[in-house]
């Protein structure tokens, strides 16, 4: 019987399937990845769908197949005993060992998924070495690299060693060849080398900022950089370096820690190194292990370091190559990326799904839904006019949003309020008492913000962690009661779903202060040429300050005009984000930036200091 698939492809174009599909099977790599690598953590800069973007990149550029990601399974107890001391593996249980760990402490239920994470991604990286091993292609792990972990304690967020209990199962499989790990996280690899430092069969090879263990190994490479390294001397470590041990060592496995927190923008890191230079880096890699006419050393691969929103690209940069053998253009930005996520995902959510109050055998009724119909509530029962809060919860549940509330400990509960007259509301709370408010938007239709158009105007967005703290690093921005959720970009992805669903051209809202205009600014512009011109003078006049910083003297009037000496404190203007092809073509044509530019001309601001 043919398969779904192929029912719903031409016959025509059946044969070229056919070939594209061997081709995408027959590829140079594997990956393994599982949800369970998603975990959000308040005042940790790690991003929980760093691995999933990744695949939807890859899947959207028909570069892989779903038969090649495998999902793999979480380390059992007995494999990390070959790695891990009985005594830490039992210390575990207590809370304050992993906060000792962590560096932040935690509830107990976010330590427990904890554990199941760094469990789950061991699992990623002993499967990845095994199919290298089994198959002879490449196989990347899109999680791992918990380098810092030791046989008795673990350190700055490394729980389980990941690429140790990976070599470990090997040799109880039976491979007993030399193993090279190439660990290029921009810190030191001080607790592999640690597990290994008496091994003759296992070399470790580290380039980093700061050695932080100075013990001696058998079979070690241990390279100090300094902090703020740019491209040319980072190039210059790797490419002279690495040829020298692969040829004295002659390994037959290698494991590479293809670490992107050496990046210019990563948020921990303190290196310098650009996009092009990191992808020269991976490539130089891989080609030491294609040793020619057929031959090549087993080669897998784990993320290791890479915080912030944007590190997904560099390692999609790099996957891409392997597939292709060709340097594609830059990724999209995690905002794209974020948008075609939800984008598909609205393609298999029907109207009906949206609409409806849901199937009495899957959705129950509350008490406030039977006793509404009793007493009269308002006519209006649908958000905007269109999704009934059954909708909204499956777009929320297969989305993945309440799957990372949850990771967060949170258990979602959703409210839809129609009754206000300034806009429609949703809010989500953390837990069935409604105590914890951790989202919340009202939102309407609006045909007088623009001229010509029909807007979604956002009255009022908030996203925050109620049960997380402010650090020294992340200080309060105006208007903040909590931290962040981290999870501005989807709650605009949808956004724009439902202006795509409703017909609408884009969406409104006015930033009240200077910090908001600034986080929108990679998806929004100003109404107004006028007001696009002043934002960008203050954004040049406030360039290298941290955001609350730039706030604070924005709202306070503490900018000055050059000419006048006048203050020009911060005014609130209606900013958009276009959907539609004709609000684009009018806020991103070339009319609009000549307008801009000509105002910015006359626009000159600075700071009493100067």
């Amino acid at each position: 019987m043919a398969s779904a698939l192929s029912l719903a492809i031409p016959q025509a174009w059946r044969r070229p399937w056919r070939k594209l599909r061997a081709r995408l099977l027959s590829g140079p790599a594997d990956f393994v990845y599982s949800r369970t690598y998603q975990l959000d953590l308040p005042a940790v800069p790690v991003d929980p769908l760093r691995g999933e973007r990744v695949l939807s990149y890859l899947a959207g550029e028909g570069l892989i197949h779903r038969d090649r990601v495998h999902r793999p399974r979480a380390a059992s107890v007995r494999s990390l005993r070959r790695v891990h001391t009985d005594g830490y593996l039992e210390s575990l249980r207590d809370p304050d060992a992993l906060t000792r760990v962590l560096g932040v402490r935690f509830d107990e239920g976010t330590q427990d998924r904890i554990l199941d994470l760094q469990r789950s991604m061991v699992g990623g990286t002993v499967l990845a070495v095994r199919r290298v091993l089994t198959t002879g292609r490449m196989a990347i792990n899109l999680g791992g690299g918990f380098h810092h972990a030791f046989a008795d304690r673990g350190e700055r967020f490394c729980v389980l060693n990941d690429v140790a209990t990976a070599i470990r199962s090997a040799r109880c499989h039976g491979f007993q060849g030399r193993i090279l790990v190439v660990d290029l996280d921009v810190h030191d690899g001080d607790g592999t080398r640690a597990l290994f430092a008496a091994d003759s069969t296992v070399h470790t090879f580290s380039i980093h900022n700061q050695t932080n263990d100075p013990e001696e190994a058998v079979e070690a490479t241990t390279v100090e950089l300094g902090f703020h390294v740019a491209d040319e001397t980072y190039l210059e470590a790797v490419e002279s370096r690495l040829p020298p041990v692969v040829e004295a060592f002659r390994p037959e496995l290698a494991i590479y820690l293809a670490g992107c927190d050496v990046a210019c923008d990563d948020e921990i890191g303190d290196w310098e190194i650009g996009s092009r230079a990191l992808l020269r880096r991976d490539r130089f890699v891989t080609r030491r292990f294609q040793l020619g006419e057929g031959r090549s050393v087993p080669l897998a691969v784990v993320l290791a370091g890479g915080y912030g929103r944007e590190a997904w690209r560099y390692t999609a940069r790099y996957a891409a190559w392997l597939l292709t053998g060709r340097d594609l253009p830059d990724p999209p930005s995690t905002e794209d990326v974020t948008l075609a996520r939800y984008r598909n995902l609205a393609r298999i959510l029907s109207p009906g799904e949206l609409t409806s109050d849901g199937d009495e055998g899957e959705w129950s009724l509350t008490e406030e839904d039977v006793l509404g119909g009793l007493t009269g509530m308002p006519s209006n029962t649908r958000f905007l006019g269109y999704y009934s809060k059954h909708g909204i919860e499956l777009a929320l549940e297969r989305g993945g949003v309440f799957d990372r509330l949850r990771s967060l400990g949170f258990r979602p509960e959703l409210e839809m309020d129609l009754s206000n007259p300034a806009g429609e509301t949703l809010r989500v709370f953390g837990d069935r008492q409604r105590n914890d408010l951790i989202f919340e938007l009202r939102a309407r239709r609006d045909r007088l913000a623009l001229r010509g158009f029909e807007l979604l105007r956002v009255e009022w967005l908030l996203l925050q962690n109620p049960r997380a703290s402010f650090s020294h690093e992340r200080p309060p921005l105006p208007g903040q009661e909590h931290p962040g959720l981290g999870m501005l970009k989807d709650a605009i992805a949808f956004l724009v779903l439902a202006c795509d669903r409703l017909g609408l051209d884009g969406v409104v809202f006015v930033p009240s202060h200077y910090h908001l205009a600034a986080q929108s600014r990679r998806l929004l512009r100003f109404a107004d040429p006028a007001d696009e011109a002043r934002f960008r003078a203050f954004r040049e006049a406030l360039a290298g300050r941290p955001l609350a910083e730039a706030t604070r003297l924005a709202d306070e009037g503490e900018m000055r005009d050059a000419a006048s000496g006048e203050p020009r404190p911060w005014q609130p203007a209606p900013m958009v984000l276009p959907v539609s092809d004709r609000l684009q073509e009018m806020l991103e044509g070339a009319d609009y930036e000549r307008t801009v530019r000509k105002a910015r001309e006359a626009i000159r601001l600075e700071l009493p200091d100067g």
